[in-house]
């Protein structure tokens, strides 16, 4: 979701970043005094092996294994520079070296919950790992913000220290830096030290191969490395206490409660979200909801534990290091959708990062913090493991023709939803029924349509045309009111990597699919962006000439108790007209669960009412709709 600053706390809660990992924040080939130096410096070469040649150097220079520097490189960064500009939490470059600025951290008086003053910041070595780099070269620390190779050699330098600290020499043996990656990590939290080296050695026994937004491109061979867990003994690593938040074991994981306050004398006046029981009371989760926050993680916890701020998640991750925050209980509904219904059945998990800074700020870190957390939810809330029901803020209905209008975008175009679901262990896989199905699986690193103001780089969507030319307007959404976009936020013209449709039409290169009541052209060579899909065919039912949609499954107004004003359930500004064909992943009886008031007993003031209208959840077009079952035909192949 889309967050935006709102007042000042009554409680500050402020849980400051310990490591520095995460990447950069800037759009590619912004600029610093007027050089855009990082793309310039691989661009002048007219070598896209360059940047694995530097790690090849670096590697021989300070005798460190170049797996180790790749691993570490790709977990911190996905082997980006960003353009020599700072992440969220203060690092530079493909090592993300650190460098914060301890005025940024000033303490406010109420500010108990802090984990570091100032004074601690400006003595942790793990905090200012750019300037300890930039020493140990010889060189400046603005030319290791700005170079990469230089990055690279500073990392290597730091990396050689770390591992003469943690075993009195530099080893020949991959497996014995296990300590000297926990300590790059820059955390003395054991949680979180050895996650990350976990990662780095786990990636290091898989592979991994990228190319860069700059076009460089970078391999990573696989080899089967066992890490020596004793290397970290030296470093003293505490256990943090992680009480109270409900996460799989080995997540750091902790719980800072959002506001749930009574704000004045009027029961009705209250944040930030709503007590219920569920899944016994108050909904069955069905849907977990991916998130980015638009804000860092510090800022995010403060936001949710506002009481004036009327928004919260139940969970928010931070992208350095994978670190959890849990801010709402699984039993409550969270506000985080901005659609009651989906909200009632789902959990909402925030991801540090911002929707259109590159697809690089979604790190590995995050993602398989990420992942872990998911797939532990999915497991306990019985939540099937596919995109129909782990889906973006960016795919939520709106509950009327105005809201669907102003629903958010993220987490945006740079997603990586192959590798996620590769993560959670359920890869977008073809699933064969009828032909006529297929979902859109364009290939992540290859895919890089044009967007306005962002240099090309991995996206996750498709777009969609009114006819099959690349000359044809961009498909016309009805609730954006103007002409499809090539903007990153454009909703309306993409078809998202997961999303399932019906074939209408195929010509040559180019398919059409049945999208929001419209015929929606792609570009398709060789089936080169999809893969066969599957789901139950629904279609305005025989005789009638079109149906509404609808962006929730609210019940009949007789299963509403007397003294509650039914929900309404208003149509979209979509029809479906007849002869239109769309993919169904669940039906429903239509539910409501009716929280109005402040309370701490929701069985005493809240109402779970359930109807027996049955409705499809369907793939509509961007966003899921529903339609009421009543309405339409199942079509069998």
């Amino acid at each position: 979701m889309s967050i935006k600053k709102k007042g000042r706390l009554r409680r500050l809660i402020a849980v400051v970043a310990v490591a520095g990992l995460t990447a950069g924040l800037v759009p590619w080939g912004s600029s610093l005094a007027g050089k855009s130096y990082a793309f310039q410096v691989y661009a002048q070469t007219g070598n896209d092996r360059q940047l694995q040649d530097d790690f090849a150097s670096a590697a021989r220079e300070f005798k460190v294994p170049e797996e180790i520097l790749l691993s570490v490189s790709y977990n911190v960064s996905l082997f980006e520079q960003h353009d020599g500009k700072p992440s969220v939490s203060g690092g530079y470059g493909l090592m993300h070296l650190t460098d914060i600025d301890p005025a940024k951290l000033r303490r406010n008086g109420k500010d108990e919950a802090a984990r570091l003053t100032v004074k601690e910041v400006s003595q942790n070595l793990g905090l200012h790992t750019l300037k300890t780099a930039a020493a140990l070269l010889g060189e400046s620390p603005e030319r290791l913000k700005q170079d990469p190779r230089q990055n690279i050699r500073g990392a290597a330098a730091l990396l050689a220290q770390y591992a003469r600290q943690t075993t009195g020499e530099v080893p020949s043996e991959i497996g014995d830096w296990y300590g000297a990656v926990a300590k790059y990590s820059g955390s003395s939290e054991a949680d979180v030290a050895l996650d990350f080296a976990d990662q780095v050695f786990d990636t290091i026994n898989q592979g991994v191969e990228r190319t860069t937004t700059s076009g460089q491109q970078v391999k990573l061979r696989p080899e089967k490395v066992e890490p020596n867990r004793q290397a970290v003994k030296s470093l003293h690593l505490q256990n943090a206490d992680w009480t109270g938040a409900d996460c799989p074991s080995g997540l750091p994981c902790r719980f800072i409660p959002a506001a749930y306050i009574q704000r004045s004398e009027a029961p009705g006046d209250y944040s930030n979200y709503d007590l219920a029981d569920r899944p016994d009371f108050g909904g069955k989760i069905r849907y977990i909801i991916i998130h980015d926050t638009e804000e860092n993680y510090l800022d995010t916890i403060k936001l949710f534990a506002n009481p004036d701020a009327f928004v919260s998640a139940h969970y928010v991750i931070r992208s350095q290091d994978g670190e959890v925050t849990q801010m709402v209980k699984n039993k409550d509904i969270a506000w985080q959708a901005g659609n009651w219904y989906i909200n009632s059945h789902s959990i909402g998990i925030e991801h540090e990062g911002y929707a259109m800074e590159g697809a690089a700020w979604y790190n590995e870190q995050l993602y398989r913090s990420s992942a872990k957390l998911v797939r532990y939810l999915a497991l306990k809330y019985r939540i099937p493991l596919d995109r129909a029901h782990i889906f973006g803020h960016d795919e939520v209905p709106g509950l009327s023709p105005n809201y669907q209008s102003s629903m958010h975008q993220d987490p945006g175009p740079f997603w990586d939803w192959n590798h996620y679901m590769e993560l959670l262990g359920a890869p977008i896989i073809p699933k064969f029924g009828n032909k006529n199905v297929v979902t859109i699986k364009p290939n992540f690193q290859t895919n890089r349509p044009p967007i306005d103001g962002v240099n090309p780089q991995p996206s996750n969507f498709v777009y969609l045309y009114s006819e099959p030319s690349f000359d044809a307007p961009l498909l016309d959404d009805p609730a954006l009111n103007r002409p499809g976009t090539r903007q990153g936020l454009d909703w309306g013209d993409k078809a998202v990597t997961g999303q399932t449709y019906y074939l209408a039409e195929h010509k040559g290169d180019w398919d059409a699919i049945w999208y929001g009541g419209q015929k929606a052209w792609f570009y398709n060579p060789h089936h080169q962006n999809t893969v066969p899909g599957r789901g139950t065919l629904i279609a305005p039912k025989k005789g009638v000439q079109e149906i509404p949609v609808y962006g929730a499954a609210y019940p009949e107004d007789a299963a509403y108790p007397a003294g509650i004003t039914p929900a309404a359930l208003i149509p979209l500004q979509y029809k479906i007209p007849a002869g239109q064909v769309y993919v169904a992943e669940e039906k429903v009886k239509g539910d409501y669960y009716y929280a109005k008031v402040f309370t701490d007993d929701p069985y005493a003031t809240h109402k779970m009412i359930c109807g027996q209208q049955e409705f499809y959840r369907i793939h509509f077009n961007h966003r899921f709709a529903f339609v009421r079952a009543s309405d339409v035909d199942v079509i069998h192949p």
